[in-house]
């Protein structure tokens, strides 16, 4: 089973701007190429921060001060990796209460963008893509268990398991696998068992535990201290 990663749901970087690109050169940037924001970057091509369509609204309502892309952006920014899974990525925007992340590579280099509108294109895949991927990969590859036994319907990403299990330690083993595949969007439970034993069955599901283990470590999105929010 294999989640997409923010290289994979990225926009490749297309328009960045430098420290002293003028308000009129970021807003007709922000307007050619249908975007809200744009990153700021150093001569190194290391994003320093972001300018939005709101830090521009501001910067005209207030009417002083310098009109670069230096003085209007939320800096320092948070950035993700490309390797990240669209579920860490996801977590970091609420974390921060941002709307996009700057993609960089191992030398901090700006590779490409990851917005909300990207991280959406997981909930567009085909109900028989997911269908098909329960099957083969959660319930034959990763639990063995026999697709005979088991019925996997797919509505517009909401699961429904029915059918019968060995044991009821398992049901919880296969809802939490299926909710880890891309494009669910709810899992259904309508599975009867044979045995009603107690003890979940996490040893016949070792990619469980890593899905558990999923969440950002303490250098993801680093630096973040001082993150303004509004705007970005």
């Amino acid at each position: 089973m294999r989640n997409r990663t923010v290289a994979d749901l990225m926009t490749p970087t297309a328009v960045a701007v430098q420290p002293g690109t003028s308000f009129k050169e970021i807003a007709r940037l922000l307007d050619e190429y249908g975007i809200t924001a744009v990153p700021v970057v150093d001569e190194a091509n290391r994003p320093v921060g972001v300018v939005s369509e709101a830090d521009l609204l501001r910067r005209h309502s207030a009417k002083d001060g310098p009109s670069t892309a230096g003085a209007m952006m939320s800096s320092p920014v948070v950035v993700a990796r490309p390797s990240w899974t669209a579920v860490e990525a996801a977590r970091l925007m609420e974390r921060h209460r941002v709307k996009r992340l700057p993609v960089v590579d191992a030398g901090g280099q700006l590779i490409g963008v990851l917005s909300r509108s990207d991280l959406l294109q997981l909930f567009l895949r085909r109900d028989r893509s997911i269908q098909e991927e329960i099957l083969e990969d959660v319930v034959i590859r990763i639990l063995g268990l026999s697709p005979a036994a088991l019925h996997v319907d797919v509505d517009e990403g909401r699961v429904t398991l029915s059918g019968t299990l060995t044991r009821r330690s398992l049901s919880p083993v296969l809802v939490r696998l299926c909710e880890s595949v891309d494009g669910v969007v709810e899992v259904v439970d309508r599975l009867s068992y044979e045995d009603e034993d107690e003890h979940v069955a996490e040893d016949r599901a070792p990619e469980l535990r890593q899905e558990r283990l999923g969440d950002p470590g303490p250098d993801h999105g680093a630096p973040v201290e001082g993150l303004r929010p509004p705007g970005v």
